[in-house]
């Protein structure tokens, strides 16, 4: 019989994940929250790791509902210490009967949790410097791209989290990056590449954020990360805490995005996440010399500058009209 722990297969001890959930006596509403989705980000983990601690010691109180936390929602990653497995896992996030690879085999258990729950923290960090953000969903709508009937609460949840500024239009903006992908001639990418653990969880009729907690070497961001969960728990009323109050200052809609269309392209200054830029102010620039300027007063979302051809330079957004 072989050693069990002689298996050559490092893959084999990343094949569970961990899941710690506290049941209030009372009935209520079930969270789910996530952490290092994406491997690298481990303000998640201790995050969470720190909330488990505060149930177990009696300094957080689940006396309704129910809150499950899930530190490492990408064990192969994690272990790794890198963003991905096999692949990024907070993309095409869908029930695999046939899985074709570790996030496949991953998501597959994800989903399952996902559809088992009323709501989603997702808690992630970015490489950059910047203010923490929180991504929301879409309006109540009955279109085709992401149906929805819970904006309101979702908003409402989305305000709560401590963070400064929300953020919304994914799955719009990823359409728009499906099409200039297109014009350039790259691999074609379909829409459910932009479905990660929130669009799943609205698939399902549930609501969910991903809430950005800062710079990945920051250790604030473990704290933005733990007030965050405290702050949805009595929100939801799942512990006995005050409800916060809306704490968000900015709403962000994002509308366009610019591409890389070949090397040399690049990002003008040294932008973070929710700067503001003024009409016309350049804010990448083609590898030609040519600038790219902004259409109008806005914001600058996710500045990459190691964009290869075919990703995002930036996005762009501007002042939503939204009201949560």
């Amino acid at each position: 019989m072989s050693d069990p722990q002689s298996v050559a297969d490092p893959d084999a001890f990343d094949g569970a994940l961990e899941s710690v959930c506290f049941t209030g006596l009372a009935p209520g509403p079930k969270l789910l929250v996530l952490g290092a989705v994406h491997g690298n980000e481990t303000c998640g983990p201790q995050a969470i790791r720190r909330a488990i601690a505060d149930c177990r010691a009696g300094r957080l109180r689940i006396g309704r509902g129910a809150v499950t936390f899930v530190p490492v929602a990408n064990p192969k990653a994690y272990r790794q210490g890198t963003r991905e497995g096999d692949r990024n896992l907070n993309r095409d996030l869908h029930d695999k009967p046939v899985p074709l690879d570790y996030e496949d085999r991953v998501g597959n258990r994800l989903c399952a949790l996902l559809r088992d729950h009323d709501a989603l923290l997702d808690i992630h960090s970015f490489r950059s410097q910047g203010e923490p953000f929180v991504f929301f969903g879409p309006e109540d709508n009955a279109g085709d791209l992401e149906p929805f009937r819970q904006a309101a609460a979702e908003g409402a949840f989305a305000a709560c989290l401590g963070a400064p500024t929300l953020i919304h239009g994914w799955l719009d903006n990823y359409a728009r990056l499906i099409s200039a992908r297109e014009r350039l001639g790259l691999p074609e990418l379909s829409p459910s590449e932009g479905h990660g653990t929130t669009e799943y969880m609205r698939f399902c009729g549930g609501y969910g954020v991903t809430l950005e907690c800062g710079n990945h070497e920051d250790p604030a961001a473990i704290e933005v990360g733990h007030g965050a969960i405290l702050n949805a728990l009595a929100h939801l009323g799942i512990s006995g805490s005050a409800p916060p109050s809306r704490q968000a200052r900015q709403v962000i809609r994002i509308v366009d995005l610019v591409i890389c269309e070949q090397d040399g392209d690049r990002l003008e200054g040294s932008w973070k996440t929710g700067d503001a830029v003024a009409a016309g102010q350049p804010i990448a620039r083609r590898a030609s010399g040519d600038a790219v300027t902004a259409p109008s007063p806005g914001f600058i979302i996710f500045p990459s500058s190691s964009a290869k051809r075919g990703d995002g330079i930036c996005y762009f957004g501007v002042a939503s009209d939204r009201t949560l």
